[in-house]
């Protein structure tokens, strides 16, 4: 690095010094800043809690059942596995060093170079703020489907109409907010709750379903079975595709960072959290999936399901009423989710107000002093979920393509921070020299890392757009694409009717170097 980069990251140091703490584990920011109580265990629970992993992949099974079949789930939860986890050590690195609400978009202003580091840390906001947005639609949407599947099973000639699906959705949005507002925060264990009580369902099902069911698939089925019916699209076309379902399970794998200035030992804790969370979410995902598959008995039943994970569970117990209960406890770990993913969304939006990077920043950016939870960055993020669901009304399709965004826009803000770290030669002025200095720092290991996280990234970007089927009509088009497009709009707007002029880069509590 030459002198001229090393006093611009000096200079940023004397930019912020009378805004810095002596005790990492105080707030930086006064009075504007949430209380400091998550210990390691609650941080690492709300982490699991917004993947939810085997609960998430079971949930939307029905995208990659129908897009490669158990060779995609099963082969894909290896390869989300393998590529997020390069995604959160990535994030690691940093975070161990800057362990902020903003996150990413911090990084990226750390280390853009200064002539573009304001527009880069705001695109990167803006795009983080939106996949946690499309996130919360996403488990939204998850709910009622799960709901009316049930309801279709025991009532066969119930057909679910759009606006059920929508009042569910909109009922499960404002039933979080008033939790995330008047109980969280006085229910700290809520998160270690639903970690625990995901955990004790992943257990119970995998071993009665295997115990249960009979007779079993074959392992040539269960490891070899490509399905690609009628998709038009060459197989290897249609494995990347529904690499949607089982990536579905590392979907808001960033959590633990934006909760950092809640959490005491943020440098330490959140680190932790990220690898924790990709770690569990496979030891639970990758037996729960392949179990699942030894347990089908009538493939064709499974897929012809409104729910195939109902389906799945009805032909390894036998039972209707076997597979309603697991179904219903599913449920409950969705709100879960649900319940940690409006928190985790509203700290970064709330960040991001604090740094005057959204309209109504001087509200948004604001901690509640009686409740202790930013309230209009609660309020702001619930109002955007709720016109998603409205415009859920108008097509069918919309569910496949919430998804992909949001893990389209995920893992561009990961990838942000990282392209200019490699960009940068790995500044140790920023990661550090060695582990004496970043306990996380990967050494020469990083730019692998680092290139499988810039790889991923173009990879779903591309693929994640891609219709279910072609010839491509109105109802199989996979509108991710202009979902992306309509966040862009939207993002340069705010830019350049109130971000332009106020948006001056975070105030970020940089540790000694």
């Amino acid at each position: 690095m030459d002198d001229k980069d090393e006093s611009r990251i000096t200079g940023i140091d004397r930019e912020i010094a009378s805004e810095e703490s002596t005790d990492h584990d105080n707030t930086i920011f006064g009075s504007n800043a949430p209380p400091r109580t998550l210990k390691g265990l609650d941080i690492l629970s709300a982490g699991f809690n917004v993947c939810n992993s085997w609960c998430g992949v079971a949930a939307t099974m029905f995208l990659g059942f129908l897009a490669g079949g158990p060779v995609t789930i099963i082969y894909g939860v290896i390869i989300s596995f393998f590529t997020v986890g390069c995604c959160a050590l990535s994030m690691c690195e940093l975070a161990a060093r800057y362990p902020t609400a903003g996150g990413q978009y911090h990084w990226t202003y750390l280390l853009a170079p200064k002539s573009i580091r304001r527009g880069a840390s705001y695109t990167t906001g803006i795009v983080n703020i939106f996949a946690w947005l499309a996130t919360s639609a996403s488990i939204c949407v998850i709910i009622p489907q799960v709901i009316l599947g049930m309801a279709a099973y025991w009532h066969p000639t119930y057909v679910p109409e759009r606006w059920h699906t929508f009042l569910i959705y909109q009922a499960s949005n404002i039933l979080v907010l008033a939790y995330n507002l008047f109980v969280l925060r006085r229910a700290p264990l809520t998160h270690d709750i639903g970690m625990f009580f995901s955990l004790g369902c992943f257990f119970t099902f995998f071993v009665a379903c295997l115990a249960i069911a009979s007779p079993k698939a074959s392992s040539e089925f269960v490891w070899t079975t490509f399905v690609n019916e009628g998709s038009g699209w060459p197989n290897g076309v249609v494995f990347l595709t529904g690499l949607v379902n089982p990536h579905f399970m590392y979907v808001g794998i960033d959590g633990a960072v934006h909760l950092a200035e809640d959490a005491l030992n943020a440098a330490s804790a959140v680190p932790k959290a990220l690898v924790a969370t990709v770690i569990i979410g496979f030891v639970t995902t990758f037996p729960f999936v392949v179990a699942m598959f030894y347990c089908i008995s009538d493939p064709m039943g499974v897929v012809a399901s409104p729910l195939p994970i109902f389906a799945i569970w009805e032909q390894a117990t036998r039972s209707g009423s076997g597979a309603t209960a697991m179904t219903v406890l599913l449920l409950l770990t969705g709100y879960f989710a649900l319940n940690a993913t409006q928190q985790t969304a509203s700290r970064l939006t709330w960040s991001f107000a604090r740094d005057n990077g959204l309209i109504f920043s001087k509200k948004v950016g604001i901690i509640d002093p009686r409740l202790g939870v930013p309230i209009w960055a609660l309020f702001f993020n619930a109002t955007i979920v709720f016109i998603m669901g409205c415009i859920y009304l108008g097509s069918t399709t919309a569910f496949n393509s919430i998804i992909g965004t949001c893990l389209i826009s995920l893992h561009i803000s990961i990838a942000m921070p990282v392209f200019f770290l490699m960009l940068s030669g790995r500044d140790r002025n920023i990661i550090g020299a060695d582990r004496k200095e970043n306990k996380w720092h990967m050494g020469a290991a990083g730019w692998l890392v680092n290139g499988v996280t810039i790889a991923w990234t173009v990879l779903i970007s591309i693929f994640y757009c891609f219709p279910a089927m072609t010839p491509v009509t109105g109802s199989t088009m996979n509108y991710a694409s202009a979902v992306l497009g309509v966040f862009a709009f939207l993002g340069l707007v705010n830019w350049f009717l109130y971000a332009r002029t106020r948006f001056e880069g975070p105030k970020i509590n940089l540790r000694s170097i």
